[in-house]
C-alpha cells in the first residue's frame, strides 16, 4: 500500500467508499420521501406534484452516480488492501467499466425522453445484469472454495453487493410503466382513472427499495465489523 500524507491508499479508498455509501443511501431516502409526497394528490395540485417529481428525478442521479462509482472503488479497495491479488490491468478495467456506466447514466439523464436515452438505458440494463452476475458469482465461489476472496465477511459482502444490484434492477423494472402512465396523467389531468394505475405501479417498486436499504445496511455492517 502506498502511503501519502500519513495515510495509505487503502485508507483513502475506504473513506471514498464510505462517502459513496452515505450519498447513495442518504440521497435515495430523499428520493423515496419525494415519491411519497408526489402520491398525495389531495394535498398538492398537479403542477406542484410535477415539480416534486422533477426534483425526485434530479436527486436520483446522486445514488445512481454513487452506484456506478462503487464498482471501481470496491475492486480497487480490495486490491489495495491485499484482499485480492488482481493484475493491475484488471483494476484499470473496472475504472473503464465505471466510467462507461457513468457516461450512460448521465447521457440518458441529459437526453431524457429521446431515442438516445432509451438506447443508453438498454445498454446500461445489460451492463447491470452482467455486473450482478459478476458479484454474485464472486461471492458464491469465494464462500464455497475460499478463493479468490479468502475472508468470509468479504465474500459475503460481495454476494450481498450482487443482491443489491439485483434488487436495484427490480426497482427499475417495476418502475418502468410509470412513464406512459405519467404522460397520461399530464395529458388527461388528475382523476381516479389516471391516478390509481399510476399509484399502483409506483407502489410495486417500494418492496425492492426496502430490500436495497436493508442490504446496504448489512454490507456496511460487514465492512465495519469484519466478522470471521
Amino acid at each position: 500500500m502506498i502511503e501519502v500524507l500519513g495515510f495509505s491508499t487503502y485508507q483513502f479508498l475506504v473513506f471514498i467508499h464510505l462517502l459513496l455509501f452515505v450519498l447513495w443511501l442518504g440521497a435515495d431516502v430523499g428520493v423515496f420521501m419525494l415519491g411519497q409526497e408526489f402520491r398525495k394528490r389531495h394535498k398538492y395540485d398537479l403542477p406542484k406534484r410535477l415539480v416534486l417529481l422533477q426534483l425526485l428525478v434530479n436527486l436520483d442521479m446522486v445514488p445512481r452516480t454513487a452506484w456506478a462509482l462503487m464498482v471501481p472503488i470496491t475492486i480497487t479497495m480490495v486490491y489495495s488492501g491485499g484482499y485480492w491479488d488482481l493484475p493491475v490491468w484488471a483494476v484499470g478495467l473496472t475504472w473503464l467499466v465505471g466510467a462507461f456506466w457513468l457516461t450512460l447514466v448521465w447521457d440518458a439523464h441529459m437526453h431524457d425522453q429521446t431515442p438516445r436515452a432509451a438506447r443508453d438505458r438498454k445498454i446500461e440494463f445489460a451492463l447491470k445484469i452482467g455486473l450482478t452476475a459478476f458479484y454474485l458469482v464472486l461471492g458464491a465461489v469465494s464462500l464455497a472454495t475460499g478463493e479468490p476472496l479468502m475472508m468470509t465477511w468479504l465474500a459475503n459482502k460481495a454476494l450481498m453487493f450482487g443482491l443489491i444490484f439485483a434488487a436495484a434492477i427490480m426497482i427499475d423494472v417495476a418502475f418502468k410503466p410509470v412513464g406512459p402512465r405519467l404522460m397520461k396523467l399530464v395529458e388527461e389531468g388528475s382523476s381516479d382513472e389516471t391516478e390509481i394505475p399510476l399509484l399502483k405501479t409506483m407502489n410495486r417498486s417500494r418492496f425492492w427499495v426496502w430490500v436495497v436499504y436493508a442490504l446496504l445496511l448489512a454490507t456496511a455492517f460487514l465492512g465495519n465489523v469484519k466478522p470471521v
